[in-house]
């Protein structure tokens, strides 16, 4: 309510003390999106979300570093896994 009252009728809020103290945090952008100015955007070839999407997977996955794991659980977790396809029919033959 303090920012309403600071700017009153007809004023605008970007130049407000709330809107300066928080517009960085209160504002989650997503990643994936491309916020760039069009002229760049449309330099680059204008890729579209799923495009991006799909070159931010494929960083992803060759980017990924499998975390440590104990060779005795690596172990155990496989021989569960061996135990339980033996015990299972194969349904996606």
């Amino acid at each position: 309510l303090s920012a309403i009252r600071e700017v009153g009728p007809g004023g605008h809020y970007l130049g407000c003390e709330h809107t300066q103290s928080n517009f960085k945090s209160a504002f989650w952008r997503s990643g994936l999106f491309d916020n760039r100015p069009f002229e760049t955007w449309v330099e680059d070839g204008g890729p579209d979300t799923q495009s991006l999407a799909r070159d931010l997977v494929k960083k992803q996955i060759a980017d990924y570093e499998a975390p440590p794991l104990d060779q005795a659980k690596n172990e155990e977790l496989l021989d569960f896994i061996a135990q339980k396809k033996k015990s299972m029919p194969d349904s996606f033959v």
